[in-house]
């Protein structure tokens, strides 16, 4: 992490805001076998819990947690009732207090932000900014 946590850390940081426990994943794989989004991640879910697992994962630069369209699809699947947005949740939210916005209006076109329903802009403001 940018703010010099190191991954243990992180990991508890993680769990204390997604309120799951990393520490439970088996890595089964279904979690990520059901991702609509897992073509556009650099890490797939449990690829991403297995980084956290063992204290090798820093979010600067990880695209999958920006990625993850919280569709629950992982969450459903997993065996041990991991719920994987909350976990992808908690890293954007990290991320985010460490001060790095990932969009700002000004970056989309204006034809963009007329067509686009206010709700879906608000929503996917707050996920990408701080």
């Amino acid at each position: 992490m940018r703010d010099g946590r190191n991954s243990s850390q992180l990991r508890l940081l993680v769990e204390q805001l997604s309120q799951q426990s990393i520490l439970a994943c088996y890595q089964c794989g279904c979690c990520s076998a059901g991702c609509p989004m897992a073509p556009w991640m650099d890490a797939l879910p449990n690829q991403l819990i297995r980084r956290l697992q063992l204290g090798r994962l820093a979010t600067n630069g990880l695209r999958t947690p920006w990625v993850c369209a919280s569709c629950l699809t992982c969450g459903v699947r997993c065996p041990k009732g991991i719920d994987v947005p909350r976990v992808m949740e908690a890293l954007r939210t990290l991320e985010l207090r460490s001060g790095e916005d990932h969009v700002g209006p000004s970056e989309l076109a204006p034809e963009h932000l007329r067509s686009l329903p206010q709700i879906a802009l608000v929503a996917h403001m707050r996920k990408a900014t701080g």
